[in-house]
């Protein structure tokens, strides 16, 4: 399958060749002939599967096919600043030679600069929804005139609390529109909004969010929480690890590992929502460039980080949502380029850890040659591996046999 087989302009043809792209992925090969088609779509598909190009290339074609080059005739809605950028970016990268404006706008900077933007004329708006509902309100955007509504990283705005703030921008959109609502997970909370948005919608579902990219090598390193800091030291002594996308839960911890790691002479930086958004470029650029080694982030921060061969990934801190996990560890491995996940684990998160391996079906390798391993630790996460596997064993003798009433039941009292 090539782009040219999707039918494709010779426009947008033009851009992708020059990007180097001659094949497109699962989620585009089946989304992409849709969304030509007019048709809503929910695509579920984890970070780095090709999702953007997946919308991006639709909407470009159509509106360039529409001859519409000055109303917001779409409008991607998406839940952080880095995000907006990117998105931003791959509409400037495919839409080139079409002659299509868009304008990125997002909260935490002055306006004025957006607003200019928006003065000029755009076809496509990329937003976050605080930023979007503000120039509404001041007169400066219309959705009046829009054909394409695309809610990306659903499951993201519902961390983060945009519910309301969406249901108010659903209000302000035509109802006659194509609707795109792109999630790595499908919780309940996602399927309610869905079919609320959306109407007769195709699903396309490309890598489900229970597995992992198999390129990807897993390692658990057990190891006491005031010990952490000084393993992920001991282990960045490894000059093979190029790049490092290291997850911390919270911004201070954030901050707080940042300086340590500074302290000993590896080049770190931290990003989160409590820095100013050139800082955050700025970090971001250095990364990508390589001239920083290690980048620390929250989860929330961490949208829209995309970095080619991107070597290792440390969850400082595991998560306490095992999709997160997923998520975090998406970031490497991409393109066919091996990739390394390290989590620290210590004692007050095993039951994390074992909520991650339920939901991958999975056992992560454990590293016990370190100079901070807690045999304490290790028990506990051969009793997890223990009871995963018993668990599994049962499942297979039973599940086959929906007559068997004892199963069931048990099933049932495990709910």
């Amino acid at each position: 399958m090539t782009f040219e087989n999707l039918k494709l302009i010779d426009p947008i043809l033009r851009a992708l060749k020059e990007e180097g792209y001659a094949s497109p992925t699962p989620i585009q090969e089946q989304s992409i002939p849709v969304l030509l088609q007019g048709k809503d779509l929910i695509g579920c598909a984890q970070t780095g599967t090709g999702k953007t190009a997946a919308f991006t290339i639709p909407i470009l074609q159509t509106l360039y096919n529409s001859n519409h080059k000055k109303d917001i005739k779409a409008l991607v809605l998406t839940p952080t600043r880095e995000l907006a950028i990117q998105i931003g970016e791959s509409f400037e990268a495919y839409g080139k030679y079409t002659g299509l404006r868009h304008t990125v706008i997002f909260g935490g900077v002055k306006q004025k600069q957006q607003t200019d933007e928006l003065r000029r004329g755009s076809s496509i708006l990329i937003a976050t929804p605080g930023r979007l509902l503000d120039l509404i309100e001041q007169g400066f955007v219309s959705l009046k005139a829009l054909d394409f509504f695309v809610l990306d990283e659903a499951d993201r705005m519902l961390d983060m609390g945009f519910i309301h703030d969406i249901k108010r921008i659903l209000k302000l959109l035509p109802s006659k529109r194509q609707t795109l609502l792109f999630s790595a997970t499908m919780p309940p909370e996602i399927e309610k909004l869905a079919n609320s948005m959306l109407n007769k919608p195709s699903k396309v579902e490309v890598t489900p969010i229970s597995s992992t990219v198999d390129i990807i090598s897993q390692y658990i390193y057990h190891v006491e929480k005031k010990e952490k800091t000084n393993l992920l030291i001991h282990l960045l002594e490894n000059t093979n690890i190029e790049s490092a996308l290291v997850f911390t839960r919270t911004k201070y911890g954030a901050d707080k590992l940042s300086r340590a790691l500074r302290k000993q002479g590896i080049t770190a930086d931290a990003i989160h929502g409590n820095k100013s958004q050139n800082a955050r470029q700025r970090s971001l650029s250095e990364f990508k460039e390589h001239t920083l080694r290690v980048l620390i982030a929250t989860d929330i921060a961490a949208r829209g980080i995309d970095v080619d061969q991107l070597s290792h990934v440390f969850n400082y801190e595991l998560p306490n949502v095992p999709e997160t996990y997923v998520h975090r560890i998406g970031r490497t491995g991409r393109a066919g380029h091996e990739g390394v996940a390290i989590s620290l684990c210590d004692s007050e998160e095993i039951p994390y850890l074992k909520t991650i391996q339920k939901l991958i079906n999975k056992n992560i390798e454990v590293v016990k040659d370190h100079p901070f391993v807690t045999k304490d630790n290790i028990i506990a996460q051969e009793k997890v591996t223990e009871e995963l596997k018993v668990k599994a064993k049962e499942n297979k003798k039973y599940r086959g046999n929906k007559s068997n009433g004892d199963f069931w039941r048990r099933k049932k009292r495990e709910k």
